[in-house]
């Protein structure tokens, strides 16, 4: 055992050698919450839950899936961020228990699993003494909250808090950022807000990717049914036929039309209850309210830069068109003064003309002239 309290798996050190897939670490915990390291391979991972490597292959770190929550016969493949997991009835597979953003989901998870366990077993006992009651059959109730739901709350709560967490860490940056781009408009400041905004914008696809996959699941009820673990392996263990009866129960008429009818309503309360996804539904839309208030604070923030984008897009206006007024002023100054230049320049001229004889005042008229006309435009 080490320090952390997991109980490592002895792995003969002969059959690593022998391996030829790439061993990746799991962590398994049952329903009381006690954990287990294992070093395995997909192969066998494959083997112990019945899951095909299509599957599997969502929770390779290596490959960019998107979030990804599946329902298939007997296992719940759930890929979200950082969490990659296997939920069975009764046990869960947690990929890459070392990883600092996986460290609080085990521990979170052993908590709950820990302290809802001893209500679990208390009836399972109730059960066993009453061996002719059993939940969701013959009382219509279900009296514990499924243990794939359970870790699969726990996933959510764990996801959606991470992602908030993220949020708000951005929030926290942008806002003074962009307020001091508005009041200052530097280069420093533009980069600044440019690395917010790409960074804002890997976070709303995140979130958005986790938000459409649980609007995917509210959406079909196919698909949450195939969430319900302990459901379908409860309807598999039931007696849907009478070969389970004695066989003088059935040469009884009067204790054989009750078994019929006992078994008729209980075929009916069991394909009721396959179609009765209302728990989940619930859970579900807990997170996803959680989820979509995420991404609307990132629809805010994203306002936010397009406002101020637009704010500064209008001062740069501004100071575009005092340019072009400015250069308007010097090039009418400029026309203003070869004008003035040209008279000076014929009259400076060393050529002999009739009227310049006797007429030295024509000079000193034009100049007079001239003048207030430049200075007019």
């Amino acid at each position: 055992m080490n320090r952390d309290g997991l109980v490592v798996t002895a792995v003969d050190q002969s059959s690593l050698k022998k391996k030829t897939a790439v061993s990746s670490s799991w962590i398994l915990l049952d329903r009381e919450g006690q954990s287990t390291t294992l070093d395995v391979d997909k192969h066998v991972i494959m083997r112990r839950v019945q899951i095909h490597a299509r599957d599997l292959r969502i929770l390779d770190p290596m490959l960019n899936y998107p979030s990804t929550i599946l329902g298939r016969e007997k296992v719940i493949v759930l890929n979200l961020e950082h969490i990659k997991a296997i939920i069975t009835a009764d046990e869960v597979l947690l990929r890459d228990p070392m990883d600092d953003n996986v460290i609080p989901i085990v521990e979170q998870l052993q908590r709950r699993l820990a302290s809802d366990y001893p209500i679990s077993q208390g009836q399972g006992e109730e059960e066993d003494n009453h061996p002719g009651v059993r939940n969701n059959f013959e009382t219509g109730e279900q009296n514990e909250f499924p243990f794939e739901f359970r870790a699969l709350e726990v996933f959510l709560e764990a996801i959606c808090g991470f992602l908030d967490a993220r949020t708000r860490e951005l929030e926290s940056d942008a806002y003074p950022a962009l307020d001091e781009l508005t009041s200052k408009i530097s280069s420093r400041n533009l980069d600044r807000v440019r690395k917010l905004k790409s960074a804002m914008t890997r976070l709303t696809n995140r979130v958005q990717k986790v938000r459409d996959e649980l609007e995917q699941l509210l959406d079909d009820d196919d698909d949450m049914a195939d969430l319900y673990l302990s459901r379908k392996l409860a309807v598999a263990s039931s007696p849907v036929s009478g070969s389970g009866a004695p066989h003088w129960f059935l040469n009884s008429p009067t204790i054989g039309s009750k078994i019929s009818r006992t078994m008729s309503r209980g075929s009916m309360e069991t394909t009721q209850e396959e179609n009765d996804v209302e728990e989940l539904e619930m859970l579900l839309e807990a997170y996803f309210m959680q989820i979509d208030g995420t991404l609307n604070k990132l629809s805010t923030l994203r306002e936010y830069i397009d406002d101020t984008e637009d704010y500064i897009n209008i001062q740069l206006d501004n100071h575009r068109n005092q340019l072009i007024q400015l250069e308007l002023f010097l090039c009418s100054g400029t026309v203003c003064l070869s004008m003035y230049s040209l008279v000076a320049a014929i009259f400076g001229m060393n050529i002999p003309y009739t009227w310049k004889t006797g007429h030295g005042y024509v000079f000193k008229w034009v100049v007079i002239i001239t003048g207030p006309n430049m200075l007019g435009h």
